[in-house]
């Protein structure tokens, strides 16, 4: 009887899930199979307007694109860059947002709106406020007398990196606190008290109860961003274009110009898979040392 009111309730769990796969379906496993099928014809509508099937050359091409393999470890530099400094800065704000003070609700309000505006729009404003004449970036350091001399914000490698950075942090570090500050307000404050009691510190006690209780929402919230900043576009491409020189070129940017500016369907749809493949990989890994080392300190 319990048997079959568990299977019972397991049928209804699996009729309620199939519209959320149908939809995860269409959105993701179709491109990604469009795309590795596609991936197998040449197909340049400023050559040729017929595909060819031409096997796994897409593929095999790929591992001697030197330009590929520099967009990607630009992309892994800036994502890893981006995705620390958002879980520092997260956190610290979460540990705030979490305080009981006047105004809270205002503030914890005013703390997520850069994640609801609209990227391309906070690229604009970010890209004049790192203007070299005009910005206010370098107005602030030279009244501040940290440099005599405008920076050359966005026409450098370094700077316009660090440019980037700033504005992906300004954008997406809300998101990363309010999942951090959901799991700080699931976490019981008898354990804070009857650690204080014991003679803890609050720097203890974050150590000792408030990291280790956070972890799972700590995990979710870096897999997440780390796949979202590894197919960051629209910033890279309001900003800087990719450039200078190709310095902030990442994966996203080198597939859309392959396809929309060279017209080389085919390479672009392989250079998707092969992305798709590599962000897989670097997500599994990420996951199974963070796994590995949750089990260690246990």
């Amino acid at each position: 009887m319990v048997k079959s009111i568990q299977a019972q309730e397991q049928r209804t769990g699996l009729y309620l899930l199939l519209p959320a796969l149908a939809v995860l379906l269409l959105v993701f496993a179709y491109p990604i199979g469009r795309s590795l099928w596609l991936g197998l014809f040449a197909q340049n509508l400023g050559t040729e307007l017929q595909p060819v099937f031409i096997g796994l050359n897409n593929y095999i091409r790929i591992f001697g694109d030197g330009h590929f393999w520099q967009t990607f470890w630009i992309t892994i530099r800036f994502t890893v860059l981006s995705v620390t400094l958002e879980l520092l800065l997260g956190l610290g704000v979460a540990l705030v947002l979490n305080q009981t003070f006047r105004g809270r609700s205002v503030v914890r309000t005013i703390a997520i709106l850069p994640w609801a505006l609209p990227t391309a729009l906070i690229a604009l404003g970010w890209t004049w406020i790192f203007n070299d004449q005009y910005g206010i970036a370098n107005d602030i350091l030279l009244r501040l007398g940290f440099i005599s001399t405008g920076i050359n914000w966005l026409g450098e490698a370094f700077t316009a990196t660090l440019a980037l950075i700033v504005a992906d942090v300004w954008k997406t570090m809300p998101f990363i606190s309010i999942l951090l500050l959901a799991g700080l307000q699931s976490i019981p404050q008898d354990l804070y008290e009857a650690y204080a009691m014991e003679g803890a510190s609050p720097w203890q006690s974050f150590w000792r109860i408030t990291l280790p209780l956070l972890m799972p929402q700590i995990v979710i919230a870096v897999l997440f961003r780390f796949a979202q900043a590894f197919g960051i576009f629209d910033l890279m491409q309001v900003m800087t274009g990719g450039g200078p020189g190709g310095s902030t070129e990442v994966v996203a940017l080198y597939i859309y110009a392959n396809a929309m500016r060279y017209l080389d369907f085919g390479y672009a749809s392989a250079l998707i898979v092969v992305t798709f493949l590599l962000l897989v990989c670097v997500i599994a890994l990420c996951s199974f040392v963070v796994s590995r080392s949750r089990q260690s300190s246990i």
